[in-house]
C-alpha cells in the first residue's frame, strides 16, 4: 500500500497549475509500481508518462554496438526526452501524445500515451532522471520534484531477475543481466541519489 504521506503530497502538486513528478531508483526499485498507484490514486488529475519510451529501437541499438547493455544510460533518447518534458511542462497543446514502452516485444511505441492539457499533474519514472551530463543534464530542470526510491538490495534483485524471467529470458541470463548490465546501471543511479528532492525507503 502506498504511504498516505505521498498521495498527500502528489495531490498537492495536482492542486495546479501543470507540475512534473520524477520517480526514480535503480532497477527494481519499485518506480513503475508506485507511479501506478499514484496516478490510479489521483484519478483524471494525474497523468503516467515513463522515461521508458525513449529506448532505442532495437535495430538502432544492434547499429550502434549497445544491443548487449540495453537499458544504458546511453541506450536512450534523452534529448528527446527532455523535448517532451518542455511541452508537457508548457502544456499549449491541447493534447501531447507520448511514447510507451511494450515490454512484450522490448520496442518503444510512439504516440501511445495521450496527455491532455488540463491534466494538472504528469508522473514520470525511470532510471536516469537525475544524471546529470550530456543530454541527461536538462531532465531535471524540467521536474518540479524528484523522489528516489530505495528498497532492500536482496528484494530489489530478486524482482529482477523475476522479471526478465518472466519476459522471455531464460533463468541464468535473467540472472546474469541483472548482476551484470543493471548492476552497472543501478551503481551510476546510486550516484545521482543526493540530488532528489526526497528519498523513499519501501
Amino acid at each position: 500500500m502506498i504511504p498516505s504521506d505521498l498521495i498527500d503530497r502528489a495531490r498537492e502538486l495536482a492542486a495546479g497549475p501543470r507540475r512534473v513528478l520524477g520517480l526514480t531508483g535503480a532497477p527494481g526499485a519499485g518506480k513503475s509500481t508506485l507511479a501506478a498507484e499514484l496516478v490510479a490514486a489521483l484519478g483524471p488529475r494525474a497523468v503516467l508518462v515513463p522515461m521508458d519510451g525513449f529506448h532505442l529501437a532495437n535495430a538502432e541499438l544492434i547499429r550502434l554496438g549497445r544491443r548487449d547493455r540495453k537499458g544504458a544510460v546511453d541506450t536512450f533518447d534523452a534529448a528527446g526526452f527532455a523535448a517532451l518534458l518542455r511541452r508537457l511542462r508548457d502544456p499549449a497543446d491541447e493534447l501531447v501524445y507520448a511514447p510507451y514502452f511494450a515490454r512484450e516485444i522490448e520496442e518503444p511505441i510512439a504516440c501511445s500515451l495521450p496527455v491532455p492539457a488540463d491534466v494538472p499533474l504528469v508522473v514520470t519514472e525511470g532510471n536516469y532522471l537525475l544524471v546529470d551530463e550530456g543530454p541527461w543534464a536538462a531532465v531535471r530542470g524540467l521536474l518540479d520534484e524528484v523522489w528516489y526510491l530505495e528498497v532492500d538490495e536482496d528484494v530489489r534483485l530478486e524482482r529482477l531477475v523475476a522479471r526478465h524471467i518472466a519476459f522471455g529470458k531464460e533463468p541464468a541470463a535473467a540472472r546474469a543481466w541483472s548482476h551484470g548490465t543493471d548492476q552497472r546501471n543501478a551503481d551510476l543511479i546510486a550516484s545521482t541519489r543526493a540530488h532528489a528532492d526526497r528519498v523513499v525507503r519501501l
